[in-house]
């Protein structure tokens, strides 16, 4: 018998060998169903056998590990349904549109609500025979011939390029796929899930984590979706659509042409946002920018005041953080902490106050905010800008009207920068934008501020909620968008990333977010030369030897 201690400290004592949902399913019911679990701070699938003592904590749908269990799941069953139906036809996941999964389809009719109709018919069996998703383990040249067989070359490219002897997969029923971390113990827990046609593809959507009896409703991020258009042809440009492709170039030494065509698709895009700016500088007096963490909004904002310069347009940075209020003043959370991110943080009244009469031509003297003190000190500095001079500023809540709500709509210029992870592990498994961004933040953080990554990860949760509150409900209010992910950047990112990560202690409850964070990564051929990466690249922001000072 062993020890397990649960979510309430309370202790129990387990016959060995008995799986988490049997003991789950002994326990008192649960608020919301577990889907799977945290055994001594490792996720695990409710299949696991509880084999040593410790601490098991059951993870619903309204947890982030058990909505993304879920989500994984979900897919793994259209993707073995849609392959049932339509046995020479190909689905590609692509962008996530709030808790929905865009899928670009190719069949040889044309998509409409009958195909659909057909995928979800198919999808709804396998759920009523109630299928079990395993985690087996097998050699890695069996594993290949699987997923010849299957038709699927893309799994067969990156296992090609996998230089271990035994590989994880999961499998439904004769279907398997790649291991990407835990799924749901069978096809029966996929309660609710809906198909729908969207542009020339199909949306997968998956529950409301907030109310998990519905739907999550299906925004229309016009211009989000264009943005991630726009990268897939720099994709097929480039020729790299997946981990596998990726890895054959950079074991075949043929990369650096590859990170070439990429940065300057970057700097042509640019190039694009600064001309538009410029087609009317009789109007535009402040451009705005705005991203969640770690998305190159720093580098961007200087690449952008390069290009500006070039057009004949000078710029002059406005730094939000030396208008925050007094500590007094500053609002709290609901945990009774100060909301530095919340936008009430700031001196609204101030800061419009000095657009307006700088947008005049007037002098105003910007403050100096002093973090250790939590107040304004001394003076600050004066600032004036000239008839051929625009404004630039970087922040969070760029894209809020509040933020500049005495600026008239035409005197502004906005701009949403995010890192839409360019390319997918395969055809069904994406690469999360939130985990490529919280890898540059830990390889940044590390690097220039003295942050460890168990620092990083504890605060991530609540950088996610800030950003959730405070970027993404104002994203599609953006001018124009600009994607700063580039192709390769995990490839370089890995071995500064990796042995950060291997210092976080089982101990830590941020364990297994640093131990999905090194599944990832191992998916990746390292790219250690990196002298092909130039010196103002977006990627520079986050490794060092940037060409610019920050």
């Amino acid at each position: 018998m062993l020890e397990i201690i649960t979510k309430d400290k309370k202790k129990h004592k387990v016959q060995e060998g008995t799986t988490i949902l049997d003991f789950f399913n002994s326990l008192e019911k649960h608020e919301f169903k577990p889907l799977v679990a945290l055994y001594n701070n490792r996720i695990v699938s409710l299949n696991t056998e509880i084999t040593e003592k410790g601490t098991l904590i059951p993870l619903g749908i309204n947890t982030s590990e058990g909505m993304e269990a879920y989500r994984k799941s979900a897919s793994m069953l259209l993707s073995k349904a849609f392959l049932d139906v339509f046995r020479n036809g190909r689905i590609v996941i692509g962008q996530s549109l709030g808790n929905n999964y865009y899928f670009d389809v190719s069949v040889d009719i044309p998509v409409d609500n009958e195909v659909l109709d057909l995928i979800k018919g198919r999808m709804k069996q396998l759920i009523k025979s109630d299928k079990q998703f395993c985690q087996v383990e097998m050699n890695r040249t069996e594993a290949i011939d699987i997923f010849i067989k299957q038709g699927l070359n893309d799994k067969v490219r990156l296992l090609k390029n996998d230089t271990r002897k035994m590989v994880k997969l999961q499998r439904c029923g004769k279907y398997y796929d790649l291991y990407f971390g835990p799924l749901l113990p069978s096809t029966s827990f996929i309660d609710l899930f809906e198909l729908r046609k969207y542009q020339s593809g199909m949306v997968l959507s998956f529950p409301d984590q907030l109310d998990p009896t519905r739907l999550a409703p299906l925004k229309h991020y016009r211009k989000l979706f264009n943005i991630y258009k726009e990268s897939k042809k720099w994709q097929s440009a480039i020729k790299i659509n997946n981990v596998g492709r990726l890895n054959e170039f950079i074991r075949n030494n043929k990369i650096h042409d590859y990170i070439k065509t990429a940065e300057v698709f970057h700097e042509r895009k640019i190039a694009q946002i600064a001309d538009m700016i410029t087609a009317d500088k009789n109007n535009i007096r402040i451009v705005l920018i705005a991203g969640p963490s770690s998305s190159g909004k720093t580098t961007f904002s200087k690449r952008l005041a390069v290009h500006l310069h070039v057009n004949g347009i000078d710029s002059v940075p406005i730094s939000l953080d030396n208008y925050f209020l007094n500590r007094e003043k500053t609002p709290k959370d609901e945990d009774g902490d100060y909301d530095f991110e919340s936008i009430y943080a700031l001196d609204l009244d101030l800061f419009n106050e000095h657009l307006v009469k700088l947008t005049k031509g007037d002098e105003v003297e910007i403050p100096n905010f002093d973090f250790e003190s939590g107040s304004r000190k001394g003076n600050g500095y004066p600032l004036r800008i000239a008839e051929n001079q625009i404004i630039i500023i970087e922040g969070i809540h760029g894209l809020n009207d509040l933020l500049t709500h005495s600026i008239a709509k035409e005197n502004k210029f906005k701009i949403y920068i995010s890192a839409l992870t360019q390319i997918a592990f395969d055809d069904f498994n994406r690469i999360h934008t939130t985990d490529t961004r919280l890898i540059r933040r830990i390889v940044r953080d590390q690097k220039f501020r003295g942050y460890s990554a168990t620092d990083n990860l504890n605060r991530w949760a609540s950088v996610r909620r800030g950003e959730e509150k405070n970027i993404f409900p104002y994203q599609e209010n953006a001018d124009v968008m600009f994607n700063s992910a580039v192709v390769y950047e995990l490839a370089v990112l890995k071995r500064y990333a990796e042995p950060l990560l291997k210092k976080v202690s089982p101990d830590k409850k941020v364990y297994s977010i640093a131990q999905n964070l090194l599944e990832l990564l191992d998916k990746f051929h390292p790219l250690e030369d990196e002298s092909g990466i130039p010196p103002t690249s977006i990627l520079r922001e986050f490794i060092g030897n940037s060409s610019f000072n920050y």
